[in-house]
């Protein structure tokens, strides 16, 4: 489409009419699948050029990508590379020669090295140029299919994935059979279910599918199994990754520390062969869990069904793209059958008007004729008396026809044949009208025998399962040590020179408690900043119940104020006030549990500072008495008096006595 730059009352409204008809010519005429036949406009001229081509045997890719171009305004790279994704989908194309491997990543031969030709399939349910709307091409030399007669769920068999602007399109396959099941209960009005199969096999968890609307997800793994001790075996990969990234993944998580392995080898051929070799002492079903975790041994995949319908993109979901699928074929087959039964019509018409042509001598009257028009005239005034017993009335045509009736056939007429032919004729017939008048049970037997006839070879190939995600940070090998420089208030991996804490990984947080009564999780680090001289830095593991003591004083002269805590919900990264926040207050005691018996056994020995008339300046405490709240609240009151220190009290220590 052009434009007339002076229609234009600025440049902005001239490129914004510019960008709507590119946006609109990629989405209608590149990216999307059309729902009647689920094919982009390449992959349909690649069909209509195959089918141009078809004499039942092979022709060289290079030639067909040749003759396609007539019909495609790009380029031969383009061609060819729809075509080959095209035929490794096992379904429309018959390939000889190197068509490349989906599960190594390899690529195709060129296109002069390798051969292609319709499959039997194909031929069934995808061509009929009796049923097919023509457009011209956009050269306007040759007629090209709007859309072609599919009577298959094409779309949902082979999948599909196409980027437009400010649109994408991703179709994920699914089983052969179980879209003629599907279509038969659609033609039905049954209920049904899809999800889908991947050529790679794996195992698949599709109970996020969402009928393949934006927003689902289908999780996929490898199936891993365990062949030894020390060896696990990968022999199906998921969808959308070959065996080559895998085993690239595989080593990457290994370099990182994330998995430990002794060595990986790729014997793929026909199939997937990938052995992983464990060193000694690394559990084989944790380091399964592990490849799930940190690999592409499992991968999320998320579908987002849009077709072209109606002229323009929609977002239909995999059930309702079947149906309509399912009645569109409906629809088609009784195309044909009306087709046809106009050509039996037409042939009983003309096969009963020779019978009478020729049983009755009619052609000895134009014997005489000196015109073509008294010819004419005489042999259809010779069929008068017998016009009642045809179906339709006689024309102009069909008395030429009676006259290029050749002499040898009217010699040889034999009329016990003849009206063996016309019985046929009237059976097939009888037999045409009652699948128009039963078209749904029709539709419902050519699926089955489609089904009967294909279906061999196409049984389910991905496991359907349900599975949880793993969790990483229960894989993840703890390869790093989390060192601490308390004077300078670091924190990390990378201070090998300070004080080690604990082991960790990667993946792990670490929670902080500064002397200044604030807490925070953060991400662990080579180096971070903790605080000077911090309370606690640890390793932060969720499903530790741990118990946190805290005494400290509300700014610089309120009271002392004692708590049991546990940590509850955080936010990464996030600082949370373990006091009340007022300004000047001190941290005098911070303890850590494993249990609630262990908090509540704390008994400590309260130093107040001396002061006139105070007679008791050290005072138990006993934990105990505080009951455990969320980290947010204040605390109990210990003393309002000033204090010098706290400190535990020894195990002999009489309360009592003491008190």
């Amino acid at each position: 489409m052009t434009h007339d730059p002076d229609q234009h009352a600025s440049l902005g409204a001239m490129y914004s009419d510019y960008f709507l008809d590119y946006a609109s010519y990629v989405i209608l005429e590149r990216a999307v699948p059309h729902l009647n036949d689920g094919l982009k406009p390449v992959q349909r001229r690649i069909l209509h050029s195959l089918k141009e081509l078809d004499d039942g045997r092979y022709n060289k890719v290079a030639n067909v990508v040749g003759n396609t171009m007539k019909y495609h305004p790009h380029g031969d790279q383009s061609i060819g590379d729809a075509m080959v994704q095209l035929g490794q989908k096992d379904l429309l194309i018959d390939c000889q020669g190197n068509w490349g491997n989906t599960l190594t990543g390899d690529g195709a031969a060129a296109p002069r090295y390798i051969e292609a030709r319709l499959t039997k399939f194909a031929l069934d349910i995808t061509f009929n140029p009796k049923t097919t709307e023509w457009t011209p091409s956009y050269d306007g030399r040759n007629k090209e299919p709007v859309t072609l007669p599919v009577k298959f769920p094409l779309l949902l068999a082979q999948g599909v994935e196409g980027i437009a602007v400010g649109l994408a399109c991703k179709m994920l396959p699914h089983n052969f059979i179980e879209l003629i099941d599907a279509s038969i209960c659609a033609l039905r009005k049954e209920p049904f279910e899809l999800v889908p199969d991947f050529p790679t096999g794996g195992i698949m968890d599709a109970s996020d599918y969402k009928d393949g609307l934006r927003g689902g997800r289908v999780r996929v793994r490898a199936r891993i199994t365990a062949e030894k001790k020390n060896l696990l075996r990968i022999t199906e990969i998921p969808f959308g990754t070959t065996t080559g990234g895998l085993m690239d993944s595989i080593v990457a998580a290994a370099d990182k520390g994330k998995i430990k392995i002794a060595k990986i080898e790729d014997n793929t051929a026909a199939d997937v062969d990938i052995l992983v070799h464990l060193p000694s002492g690394v559990d084989a079903e944790n380091l399964r869990d592990a490849l799930y975790a940190f690999t592409d041994c499992e991968l999320s995949l998320s579908p987002n069904a849009c077709v072209i319908a109606d002229d323009k993109p929609q977002f239909l979901g995999v059930s309702e793209i079947l149906k309509r699928n399912a009645e569109q074929t409906k629809e088609l087959l009784r195309m044909e059958l009306e087709i046809r039964l106009g050509e039996l019509a037409e042939k009983w018409h003309f096969s009963s008007l020779e019978k009478i042509f020729i049983e009755n001598r009619i052609y000895r009257d134009i014997e005489e004729c000196t015109t073509w028009e008294a010819v004419l005239k005489a042999i259809d005034d010779g069929l008068k008396p017998f016009k009642k017993l045809l179906k339709r009335e006689v024309t102009e045509e069909d008395l030429v026809r009676l006259t290029e009736i050749k002499i040898k056939r009217i010699s040889k007429f034999d009329s016990f044949k003849a009206d063996e032919e016309i019985k046929k004729l009237e059976d097939d017939i009888a037999e045409t009208e009652k699948n128009l008048r039963n078209l749904t049970r029709y539709s419902v037997r050519w699926f089955e025998e489609l089904k009967k006839k294909y279906s061999k070879g196409r049984e389910r190939k991905t496991e359907i399962s349900s599975f949880e995600r793993v969790d990483r940070t229960q894989v993840i090998l703890a390869t790093e040590t989390l060192y601490l420089d308390d004077k300078n208030g670091f924190a990390g991996y990378s201070l090998k020179k300070e004080t080690p804490i604990e082991k960790c990984s990667t993946l792990d947080d670490v929670i902080i408690f500064g002397q200044d009564g604030k807490m925070r999780i953060v991400k662990v680090a080579d180096k971070f900043f903790v605080g000077p001289r911090p309370l606690r830095v640890a390793v932060f593991r969720k499903d530790e119940d741990l118990i946190y003591s805290l005494i400290y004083r509300d700014g610089k002269d309120g009271a002392v104020l004692a708590k049991r805590f546990r940590v509850g919900g955080i936010t990464r990264d996030k600082e949370y006030d373990l006091t009340k926040g007022t300004k000047g207050s001190r941290i005098f005691y911070f303890a850590v549990h494993k249990s609630e018996a262990e908090s509540a056994d704390q008994l400590l020995i309260v130093h107040i500072k001396p002061a006139l008339r105070l007679r008791n300046v050290s005072r138990p405490f006993n934990f105990g008495e505080v009951a455990i709240k969320g980290r947010g609240s204040g605390g109990n009151i210990v003393t309002k008096l000033p204090i010098d220190r706290i400190v535990r009290a020894p195990k002999d220590f009489d309360q009592e006595a003491g008190a």
